[in-house]
């Protein structure tokens, strides 16, 4: 296991440490994304949401609505307003960690650009990860033990 990864708020208030690496990071180009933290895009890294352990504080969850329906709440510091990371569905399991957050974000580079349909024209993604106008097919793109983690997530929580 790893010693994990730490991260936290701008001002400070709230801390936490990854226990694992991520399963996936995705740099996402969606114009609810880009509305929500006022840049071109976000990296989220998914994460099992036990994987996610606070050394310091403790989050206030905001729910913003979505074309889709379904729930997305953000978990932010009630002081700061930093999102830290998303629930989209109100899994309660699986979380997408605002990469930005981590003390050393460059350890966690994208494994796939999506939603590139709404991205801004002037940047350019060449040479980088594979990007996708939409999504993309995760038995494909996710690594097998990534896959395994997240099969696993979803069991415990239904147990």
């Amino acid at each position: 296991m790893d010693d994990g990864w730490g991260g936290g708020c701008f001002c400070g208030r709230i801390r936490y440490r990854l226990k694992r690496r991520p399963m996936f990071v995705n740099c996402c180009h969606c114009s609810d994304c880009q509305r929500q933290v006022g840049s071109a895009f976000v990296i989220n890294g998914v994460i099992e949401r036990e994987n996610i352990e606070l050394t310091a504080g403790e989050p206030v969850v905001v729910s913003l609505p979505t074309d889709s329906g379904r729930p997305h709440d953000v978990y932010r510091c009630a002081e700061c307003q930093t999102a830290l990371w998303s629930d989209y569905g109100r899994r309660g399991w699986l979380s997408f960690l605002r990469i930005a957050s981590l003390d050393h974000p460059s350890d966690f580079p994208p494994d796939a650009h999506i939603f590139t349909r709404s991205k801004v024209a002037w940047l350019s993604l060449e040479g980088g990860a594979p990007a996708f106008e939409i999504y993309y097919d995760m038995k494909t793109m996710w690594p097998p033990d990534s896959l395994a983690r997240r099969a696993a997530a979803e069991e415990r929580a239904r147990a």
